[in-house]
């Protein structure tokens, strides 16, 4: 007679051990501001949030980090070289199709009327430095990444400043703007997000480390932001160059 098979026992399962809860971050000590608004706020100074786009600013940037390109990338890259010239405090460039392709594919500067683009400093020596532009002064003279740095801190004084913020940004891929009529420096997109399609996240300040502000600035700052429904970051830049961001927000008691 055959024997029956015997079934094997079912080993027992074990639930998978709970994940300790992460401990929350140590906020900044926060500071009254009632003396210099009407209504009693706390303003919170945290260093980089969780948000994951704000967090990558903090981490090396990717560009600056990585060994340069090799000259076959670079050729590829700089084929097409939009001239303009440098006076009185602006860049344009001339109407041509390779400023229309860095105005409609890369939001660089502002285009007028007759077709021309008009550049930021910031945008211009960072596009300068990439090769994608070739600029003159009034006279005619070709200038380089120097000699325009050399004008460009004359027109404004705090300009290698902004534009440490500015090319740390671009380097990671976002957009990033001229924020004057907010009242700011800058103002950033969200990766995949062109100006006209949505608002933009954060306006930013450039600080260097060595400068100083008082309470009532401070506070003036944060209620352009919160004015502007946007988060305020301020950038500040070591005498390298490299930049720590802190994103500053209201909170009530």
């Amino acid at each position: 007679m055959a024997k029956s098979a015997k079934k094997a026992p079912k080993k027992a399962t074990e639930k998978p051990a709970k994940r300790s809860a992460k401990g929350k971050k140590q906020d900044v000590p926060a500071v009254a501001l009632d003396q210099v608004a009407e209504e009693k706020v706390v303003v919170k100074t945290e260093q980089a949030t969780p948000d994951i786009s704000l967090s990558e600013l903090n981490k090396p940037s990717p560009i600056d980090a990585a060994s340069p390109l090799d000259a076959a990338e670079k050729s590829k890259k700089e084929k097409i070289v939009a001239k303009g010239y440098f006076s009185e405090e602006r860049v344009l460039l001339e109407n041509c199709d390779a400023a229309r392709e860095l105005f409609n594919t890369s939001c660089y500067g502002q285009q007028l009327e007759d077709g021309k683009v008009q550049l930021a400093l910031c945008e211009a020596l960072y596009l300068m430095e990439r090769g994608k532009i070739s600029l003159t002064d009034r006279r005619g003279k070709l200038l380089n990444s120097e000699s325009f740095l050399s004008k460009a801190s004359k027109a404004e004084p705090n300009f290698w400043t902004r534009y440490s913020v500015y090319k740390n940004i671009r380097n990671r891929g976002y957009v990033i703007k001229t924020a004057l009529k907010f009242g700011a420096d800058f103002r950033i997109y969200d990766r995949g997000i062109k100006p006209g399609e949505d608002h933009a996240r954060w306006i930013v300040y450039p600080v260097h480390e060595g400068s100083t502000l008082t309470w009532h600035e401070f506070a003036a700052k944060n209620r352009v932001a919160h004015s502007t429904k946007k988060r305020l970051m301020i950038g500040i830049v070591d005498d390298e160059g490299d930049v720590t961001y802190y994103e500053i927000r209201w909170i009530r008691p």
